[in-house]
């Protein structure tokens, strides 16, 4: 036994852990080259997918930059396609908007209608004037009305006079003034030597009942209006005696109040006005008669004046 053996004996290795050594030798002589081999293959593979990932983190980094740009500049690409944009829908609107024109004619179109209906009425003699009433449907108060009510009395009188609407009884009877408003006003004229029928012709600024016995309003007030201009056109008064306020305004086309007005002679187309109570104001207001009074006879005073004159 060798020297080399025998002191391998000592430490306890038998001698079969030598060839075993000697044959895991390649084997590690293997792995040794293994790794020599592996590691210039690691080598180029590791720093090229580092070469590559720093390529490709510095492509989007690249790419982000021009990617901005064409951000920007799609924005003026929007900002052009803005104005396309309304310009379809204007497109629209104005295929819509087409009818306007026709709905813009549309407002003159009452109006000059209504100038020719006012023109007709300011042409009518009696019959066709009394018939234009009668057969009206110019506003609403046509569909609550039982009768309407034209005027009463006579037709070439020297005296006028004027109310506001028809009430409940005159909407029945179709006569001005009657029921106890009425009587009242007959007489106020029977102190003035005056009788309805005899030298007086009576009428309203209405000639249809306002439903509730309600204040007339203007779109009504503005379809009776030429009636009643034309019905003094030809009785031709000496004097009118307006008998309301509401009568009072509509004729002189003012918003001063009735206790303004009465105690004054104003004019209408040339034709002297007097303003004074509604009757049916001095039954709920007795105070009052005694300024009712005063201005029947201012209006005795006119009429006995524009007779001197004429």
């Amino acid at each position: 036994m060798s020297r080399r053996a025998r002191f391998l004996e000592a430490l306890g290795i038998t001698a079969e852990w030598v060839p075993r050594a000697r044959d895991d030798a390649p084997q590690a002589e293997a792995v040794s080259e293994a790794v020599a081999f592996v590691e210039p293959v690691v080598e180029p593979v590791v720093e090229p997918a580092v070469e590559h990932i720093a390529e490709v983190i510095a492509e989007p980094v690249t790419v982000a930059a021009p990617a901005a740009a064409p951000v920007v500049e799609a924005a003026p690409a929007i900002e052009t396609a803005i104005p396309v944009v309304p310009v379809d829908l204007v497109e629209a609107p104005v295929s819509r908007a087409r009818p306007e024109p026709s709905l813009v004619p549309a407002g003159p179109e009452p109006d000059s209608a209504q100038a020719e209906r006012e023109a007709a009425i300011a042409a009518m003699a009696w019959p066709a004037l009394d018939a234009a009433v009668a057969g009206c449907t110019a506003c609403g108060l046509c569909q609550t009305r039982t009768n309407t009510v034209f005027g009463v009395g006579d037709r070439q009188a020297e005296w006028m006079l004027v109310g506001e609407a028809p009430g409940e009884n005159e909407d029945l009877q179709g006569e001005p003034f009657v029921g106890q408003a009425g009587k009242l006003l007959d007489n106020m004229l029977g102190a003035l030597g005056l009788a309805r029928g005899r030298n007086v012709f009576i009428a309203n600024v209405l000639k249809c009942r306002p439903p509730g016995n309600r204040n007339p309003q203007p779109a009504e007030v503005a379809q009776c209006e030429p009636f009643l201009r034309r019905q003094i056109a030809l009785v031709r008064p000496r004097v009118i005696v307006v008998l309301g306020r509401f009568a009072a305004q509509s004729l002189l086309r003012t918003t001063t109040p009735i206790g303004k007005l009465r105690g004054t002679v104003h004019t209408y187309e040339g034709i002297p006005v007097v303003v004074t109570y509604h009757p049916a104001y001095l039954l709920r207001t007795l105070t009052d008669k005694a300024r009712a009074w005063e201005d029947l006879c201012l209006a005795r005073e006119v009429h006995d004046r524009a007779g001197a004159g004429a």
